[in-house]
């Protein structure tokens, strides 16, 4: 299939835009806008993998386990996300798929439930510092502690679950991802950056009670299948240095070892710009051709060159 090929990882504003309209209803008014943003990108002859976060829907799963523990048995994390994988994904397939067809445009779309291998010995295992679920007084944390689960008091907000991130190391479903995108169907995969499974001796897969970083995993994917580009949609239309400070100062472009002197320089928060460019630097060091960091209604114009952030190799 002709034209190159762009994995674009969609963050959360993505499906959920304000914190208090969270509703399905709500998520559906948020896919149908970006994937018409996407759509824009593949009326110009782009071929799209879609990845996406899905931090707030795993919440959402945890807490109705909570709820309704009293009743029936709880979800593992790996099964919430596979979940949410296919209630992500169908929302976005169907809602690309609507939006080509209003343009007389007929391609197909698809969502792969996406495994991602990770190393039982990481040390993320050993210190797991990603929040997830809801806040809780420390009794209520106790008990999850006596099933096995780390918790920790979360910045004055209360107690919560804590879980490892591990480094994704492979992508089992590569292969179908790719002959699907070299004939022509946009992909939506990876999804809250791939289910996490350890391989063990034999070859066989098992879950893992862990999360995944959607951006480096959506690095790695387009490693995998070399995609021209990696173009991660945000909050923010350009990267900043100084962010929110009085000398703040928007980036037109970074070269890889510019990104990494600002990095090292701690422009980029953990949980915000951080992962994001550390995902990028990831990609152009395996061979990457170009990154691009814009939020969903500028995407189009970002690749026309009159906005967003370009980061290339040199």
């Amino acid at each position: 299939m002709a034209g190159k090929t762009a994995v674009v990882a969609v963050g959360g504003n993505a499906l959920i835009t304000d914190k208090s309209r969270t509703a399905v209803e709500y998520q559906w008014e948020a896919v149908r806008e970006t994937s018409k943003h996407i759509v824009s990108m593949i009326q110009q002859g782009w071929n799209v993998v879609v990845t996406h976060g899905n931090g707030p829907q795993v919440g959402f799963i945890l807490r109705r386990n909570e709820l309704a523990a009293h009743e029936v048995h709880p979800t593992p994390l790996d099964m919430i996300g596979a979940d949410t994988q296919g209630s992500i994904g169908y929302m976005l397939q169907q809602s690309i798929g609507n939006a080509l067809r209003e343009l007389g445009m007929e391609k197909d779309v698809a969502t792969i439930v996406t495994q991602v291998v990770v190393d039982k010995d990481d040390p993320a295992f050993q210190n797991p510092v990603k929040g997830i679920g809801g806040f809780m007084d420390e009794a209520k944390a106790r008990e999850f502690e006596a099933e096995g689960w780390v918790v920790a008091e979360d910045a004055g907000r209360g107690w919560r679950r804590m879980i490892a991130s591990p480094k994704p190391l492979d992508i089992i479903e590569q292969k179908p991802i790719k002959t699907l995108v070299d004939h022509g169907v946009i992909v939506i995969a990876v999804g809250g950056g791939g289910i996490p499974v350890i391989r063990d001796e034999r070859g066989n897969l098992t879950g893992a009670r862990a999360v995944i970083d959607k951006d480096r995993a959506s690095a790695l994917l387009a490693s995998r299948i070399s995609a021209d580009l990696l173009l991660i949609s945000t909050a923010v239309e350009k990267v900043a240095l100084n962010f929110n400070q009085p000398d703040q100062k928007w980036l037109d472009r970074m070269t890889l070892a510019e990104a990494k002197q600002y990095m090292a320089e701690g422009h980029f928060k953990p949980g915000s710009m951080l992962p994001k460019i550390e995902a990028v630097i990831s990609f152009l060091e395996q061979g990457g051709p170009a990154a691009l960091i814009t939020d969903p209604p500028n995407i189009v114009r970002a690749l026309n060159g009159e906005t967003g952030t370009w980061i290339t190799p040199q």
